[in-house]
């Protein structure tokens, strides 16, 4: 990617067989630095854009030759495509919606308000610049360190990016610390792809959802005979990832007495079958992880502070989400685009709307919870761009500010109350139209239409 891409105009591409029209929008978007190109017809735009890239189209929908529907169908087939944004007449918003399903950026309505424009065309830009800069990262970090999966161009994902990259080719015990669903496997399978091991087994134990003895058997493996139940000899996870790595998840959770065992394997670099003496030589790249502050619990007689210092030969501090939400629009476009693959569905990305309101939530179940949100809106959703109506209840619920004091209701009209939320609104977000949408819970198409019915434009 361009280095100077942040300083670089934004280039538009502005198709309308009304010259004068299209003229005026070039000379409005001309005042904000962008660098515009006209077509005077469909067809001379369907040739710009397959001679030229762009960041932004800007087309009129109904033309008498090649219309906006085939402009959109054009740009989408293009390895970098432009976002769209399709302008229309007032009687014909259903076609602005149906060129939104395919993909359209957003639409603008006949005569064209000038700031709108500018607004549209400048988010449009950075929405673009944001997802290449994200399939860019993802593209340098599978290529040169193998980092499949791990998303994020936030500071903090950034400090954890270069402790992978120096700890990964070394043979260090390493300790993996951060709330649940933060992403603690994933890192773990981060080392081990790029370390000297990577040919060899990664193996996963989560050691909260086993009891006791089962633990002990799943680690060191076990005899026949050993215990109820046991009707074989069995290979132990220790065995399994015999010059690999084995990832421990939730160490915080071991028993005391498993922790006695695993500390002398740590030492001694051997197992023992339980219901045997046979010692049995292993060699693994122990990698820990928790959610829980393992110093507390030394401090609590809960977990033994000399295998604590020797499982915290290197530890990694994942950030939670809430902590890192410049991250979260990278995230969400890389699931959309795993769960519309997944699920065939033609899903392409989020309006402004579910944008803003997804990063206003807190997301106490970090990736995952974000995960889940976005599959579950990919596979109910009905239109290419995902809306705030998508989200899970819960969330948009959740991430709403605190209500200011009521405002007072008896005797004032439905339609009143409504104008007055929306005036209220406007001044609390500074005017920004997109997350005036999100707070109130609806479309921004809605948004613009009540704008025009109260007269606030």
């Amino acid at each position: 990617m361009d280095a100077n891409a942040e300083d670089r105009k934004i280039s538009v591409l502005v198709i309308d067989d009304e010259v004068a029209h299209a003229q005026a929008m070039c000379d409005i978007l001309a005042t904000i630095g962008c660098e515009c190109r006209l077509a005077s017809s469909g067809t001379e735009g369907l040739q710009q854009l397959q001679e030229n890239g762009f960041d932004v189209v800007v087309t009129d929908l109904v033309m008498r030759d090649a219309d906006g529907m085939a402009i959109l169908q054009e740009a989408a087939q293009h390895e970098n495509p432009p976002a769209v944004i399709v302008v229309t007449g007032h009687g014909s918003i259903s076609s602005a919606v149906a060129a939104m399903r395919q993909g359209a950026e957003n639409y603008l309505t006949k005569p064209v308000d000038a700031d709108e424009l500018r607004t549209l065309v400048q988010r449009a830009a950075e929405h673009r610049r944001l997802t290449q800069r994200n399939l860019e990262l993802e593209r340098q970090l599978d290529e040169r360190f193998g980092f499949e999966g791990i998303i994020g161009n936030s500071p903090p994902m950034q400090r954890v990016f270069e402790a992978l990259r120096q700890i990964a080719p070394t043979d260090a015990t390493v300790l993996i610390r951060g709330e649940s669903g933060s992403g603690k496997e994933l890192v773990a399978k981060a080392i081990h792809t790029n370390s000297p091991r990577r040919n060899r087994s990664f193996v996963a134990l989560n050691c909260a959802a086993l009891s006791e003895s089962i633990l002990e058997s799943e680690l060191f493996g076990h005899e026949k005979g050993a215990f109820t139940g046991a009707t074989s000899r069995r290979q132990g996870r220790f065995e399994y990832a015999h010059r690999g790595t084995l990832f421990l998840d939730e160490i915080g959770d071991m028993p005391i007495t498993t922790q006695i065992k695993l500390l002398r394997v740590i030492e001694h670099k051997e197992i023992t079958h339980v219901g045997s003496n046979v010692p049995i030589k292993v060699d693994v790249r122990l990698i820990a992880a928790t959610h829980q502050d393992l110093e507390t619990l030394v401090h609590e007689g809960k977990f033994r502070e000399d295998l604590y210092y020797r499982i915290n030969v290197v530890r990694i501090d994942l950030p939670p989400l809430r902590e890192r939400p410049g991250d979260i629009s990278l995230l969400a476009d890389a699931f959309i685009r795993e769960f519309a693959k997944r699920h065939g569905k033609q899903v392409t990305g989020l309006s402004p709307a579910a944008r803003a309101e997804i990063e206003r939530y807190h997301w106490p179940g970090n990736v995952r919870e974000l995960r889940n949100c976005i599959e579950s809106m990919v596979v109910v959703s009905r239109s290419p761009i995902l809306d705030v109506d998508d989200i899970p209840p819960y969330i948009r619920t959740a991430a709403r500010p605190t209500p200011s004091p009521r405002l007072p209701l008896a005797g004032r009209t439905l339609e009143e109350i409504e104008r007055e939320a929306i005036m209220q609104t406007l001044e609390l977000t500074g005017g920004n139209r997109v997350e005036t949408a999100a707070r109130l819970g609806i479309g921004e198409r809605t948004l613009y239409r009540k704008l025009d019915r109260y007269g606030l434009r």
